[in-house]
């Protein structure tokens, strides 16, 4: 049994939110597939709440605090991403757009990624695809074919969560699992310069 590695980026501004609220379900939803699928999951939670300060930082200083390195680590040290915003202005939060602006270009290339978005009204639900989407395509990442938008009314079901909604919930994290549980576990691009018995004239010429 492979153990696979999760991390969720909820960029949730209040507490408790919303779009925490979906990425919780859409994390569970995930772990319950990957276990279906005979895999065990790790996951790791990164509420960019918390590194509101540290992210203004670096985008001027350049270089990450500490607690904000480790939320950077965290994501491109994991197997599959879950990543959930709320959207402002039919687009996705501020906040969210920061983390991955400092994020390096290379860091997401190929990894699984499964979008949710959360907003006051079901008329931003196209914001996942012509805003949240087009991010993801431009970082290489490979998004799962269904996106997951939550507005107040898909919290009324039984249970809390409106059978659609719950429908869709299950479908991305099935599509994110079969993704996940296809690669290698915690598979990350290789840096030649790690290994110390590989001499520089041999990297020269590519063996």
């Amino acid at each position: 049994m492979a153990t696979r590695a999760l991390a969720v980026v909820s960029a949730g501004l209040s507490n408790p939110s919303s779009t925490r609220l979906l990425a919780d379900r859409l994390t569970a939803a995930t772990v319950d597939a990957l276990t279906s699928r005979g895999d065990a999951a790790t996951v790791e939670v990164i509420e960019l709440r918390e590194h509101a300060r540290g992210l203004a930082d670096n985008l001027v200083t350049g270089f990450p605090n500490q607690p904000l390195r480790r939320a950077v680590d965290t994501v491109t040290g994991a197997d599959g991403l879950i990543a959930v915003t709320p959207i402002f202005s039919a687009s996705y939060s501020g906040l969210f757009k920061t983390f991955f602006d400092v994020l390096d270009k290379e860091s997401l290339v190929g990894k699984p990624v499964l979008l949710g978005a959360t907003a006051g009204t079901a008329r931003h639900s196209l914001a996942l695809e012509h805003a949240v989407r087009p991010l993801f395509a431009y970082l290489r990442a490979v998004t799962v074919p269904t996106a997951v938008f939550a507005a107040p009314e898909d919290w009324a079901g039984a249970g809390g969560v409106d059978r659609a909604l719950a429908g869709r919930i299950d479908r991305a994290a099935g599509e994110l699992a079969d993704l996940v549980s296809g690669r290698p576990a915690s598979s990350r691009p290789v840096d030649p310069f790690d290994d110390p018995t590989t001499s520089f004239e041999e990297l020269l010429r590519g063996n």
